[in-house]
């Protein structure tokens, strides 16, 4: 038995026998589905299974079941909600799970955020689009540690705008790696990151919150 099952395995064991918050489980199949399909529109990054049977208080197992479902409901596999396949995917990635337009799709969705969007990015993006832009690939996490603020929304909004897309996700932690598009280079008028101002001389000490090496 890997370690991962005997993680399930033990974590299934102890969701049966002890009560869950009132509130917190959730019962029945169909309801658990739902409730996960709830988590997992609002989730920044890929959740794992046992993160997703303790937000719902449902085995593991049944969590397991309950995904696999969705994403053959998504992809058009489950004739019981009529067998039509959404615009979006539940893919697994890094370990967890999360959702995604599909790829034939990412035309379309960057062609309305560009077009139906083009209100002006705030000071906060912008910050936060540099650090990106000079540091990629590099994750949330390591983005809020440098800004030393929580960068969730501002990160969203830059996905929404294309100007950032995932690369990556780390294979250990799941987090997700990001980098820039071809789309800023566009509005920033270059032909690659290389042509990007050195950063250091607009630092206090030339290094504060970056590598000694960036640019």
């Amino acid at each position: 038995m890997t370690d991962d099952a005997k993680a399930d395995e033990g974590f299934e064991t102890r969701a049966s026998r002890d009560p869950q918050p009132a509130g917190a489980a959730v019962s029945g199949a169909l309801d658990v589905r739902r409730a996960l399909e709830a988590i997992l529109m609002i989730a920044d990054e890929p959740q794992s299974l046992v993160s997703l049977a303790t937000a719902v208080g449902a085995p593991v197992a049944a969590v397991r079941q309950a995904v696999e479902a969705l994403a053959a409901d998504y992809d058009g596999e489950d004739p019981a909600t009529g067998g039509v396949r959404r615009g979006f995917e539940l893919r697994e990635v890094g370990g967890g799970w999360r959702l995604y337009v599909r790829e034939e799709y990412d035309g379309v969705v960057n062609d309305f955020v560009v077009t139906q969007n083009p209100t002006k990015l705030s000071q906060a993006a912008l910050e936060t689009l540099a650090v990106i832009a000079y540091k990629q690939p590099i994750t949330r996490g390591q983005v809020a540690s440098i800004r030393a603020v929580n960068v969730d929304s501002v990160v969203r909004t830059l996905l929404s705008r294309g100007l950032i897309t995932e690369l990556f996700a780390d294979s250990e932690t799941g987090a997700i790696n990001y980098g820039t598009t071809e789309l800023l280079l566009t509005q920033l008028g270059i032909n690659s990151l290389d042509e990007l101002p050195l950063i250091s001389p607009l630092l206090t000490d030339g290094t504060e919150g970056f590598d000694a090496d960036v640019r």
